[in-house]
């Protein structure tokens, strides 16, 4: 991971996150009884894997295949003018119409709510969802913006100046979530 071993503590191992997804999984089909009308939408980088694996885990409970898609929200970001001229943005790949469906938005950590702020706006750029919930798999508080998970998979209590590291096997090759220490960590 490129960070002294001693400076992290591990938030949920590799099994513990695909029992998280799981619960998580079975928690939005308990509160959608009509999966038909979802499409899963995870935020680049880590909560497009996410979305995918949540989706088939759906499939698994009702037998329905959920549309999957990853929003790239680089554009939409409210620090834009701060991150300078080399932003590295990925190609949002939604191959559905999310008109009139129940949008569910999937990321790694909800911190501040401004990624998410940024994910509605380029949500709705695409379209008009019926509605939009959130399913985040780990809250680790420090809120700037009204905004709440629908889902989450582990509340995490942090200093402002933890650094949360999710990692997913299609990106990282492993599976953790670790909190790394403060300022000098």
């Amino acid at each position: 991971m490129g960070e002294d071993k001693a400076a992290r503590r591990v938030v949920l191992s590799s099994a513990d996150i695909g029992r998280t997804l799981a619960r998580m999984a079975h928690e939005i089909t308990e509160k959608n009884p009509d999966v038909s009308s979802l499409a899963l939408v995870g935020i680049i980088t880590r909560g497009a894997p996410l979305a995918r694996r949540m989706a088939e885990k759906i499939c698994a409970i009702t037998g329905v295949e959920i549309p999957v898609g990853g929003l790239d929200v680089t554009f939409y970001r409210d620090d834009l003018a701060r991150k300078g001229p080399n932003l590295n943005a990925s190609p949002t790949d939604i191959p559905f119409d999310i008109s009139g469906k129940t949008v569910i938005l999937v990321d790694d950590v909800l911190f501040t709510g401004r990624t998410i702020r940024s994910a509605i706006d380029a949500i709705m750029d695409l379209g008009r969802p019926g509605r939009i919930q959130l399913a985040a798999l780990l809250d680790r508080g420090h809120r700037e913006l009204p905004i709440r998970a629908d889902y989450i998979g582990k509340n995490i209590p942090t200093s402002r100046d933890e650094l949360v590291k999710v990692r997913v096997r299609e990106i990282d090759g492993e599976d953790a979530a670790v909190i790394l220490g403060g300022a000098n960590g």
